[in-house]
């Protein structure tokens, strides 16, 4: 298995085709990953949802980045090996980062199966129960959306404005996970880790 810099177009690729998001964030690095000659996917960080994500750790912005995707195809002999080389080439190629952060979306039936394979420490569920956007013409739009569209983040407006039988959607939550770079970080890390989610047969 061999991880090689990815391209945009190629990072456009598998998302829109292998990723259930079928969005692209926004990409600080990215990594092609091949077998046996075949290209597999990309694995993506970012900068995250957040400009607030160092905070929690005591790190400066640039410090903490976000495994934002990962995109294959399934190809690939081993999910967790992929993403074990990855982390070590963003190791390589960003000096400056400390700490990788990545969620594992209940509402996909993801619980972070890869991220326990490959030593993550886990840090707890995260919005459960709370509303993450609205059901319009029977798919799930996120609140980003809704607001790029000049609309307040409202069911009477959503309903008014796009679908007359628009509901609320209610997420399951997001497990986190965090992943270390910088050994001086293990310490805290283990203070902040949570026992592993049971039965994490799904990704």
């Amino acid at each position: 298995m061999i991880l090689k810099p990815a391209s945009h177009k190629a990072i456009k690729y598998a998302i829109m085709n292998w990723h259930y998001s079928k969005s692209i964030p926004v990409v600080q690095c990215a990594y092609a990953v091949f077998e046996n000659n075949e290209w597999c996917g990309v694995i993506c960080y970012g900068t995250g949802a957040t400009s607030k994500i160092a905070r929690p750790y005591g790190l400066q912005q640039g410090q903490v980045i976000e495994l934002v995707r990962v995109a294959l195809n399934g190809k690939q002999s081993n999910t967790s090996k992929a993403l074990a080389i990855s982390l070590k080439l963003v190791k390589k190629d960003n000096p400056l980062v400390k700490l990788i952060v990545s969620f594992a979306d209940l509402d996909q039936n993801h619980k972070g199966v890869i991220y326990q394979a490959t030593n993550w420490y886990y840090q707890g569920l995260l919005n459960q129960g709370i509303r993450t956007g609205f059901i319009v013409h029977g798919k799930k739009t996120h609140h980003k959306t809704i607001h790029a569209k000049g609309i307040v983040q409202s069911l009477e407006a959503v309903r008014e404005k796009l679908d007359p039988n628009a509901e609320p959607y209610i997420t399951k939550g997001k497990h986190k996970y965090i992943y270390p770079l910088d050994k001086n970080l293990v310490p805290l890390c283990k203070r902040l880790s949570k026992e592993y989610p049971k039965n994490a047969s799904l990704a």
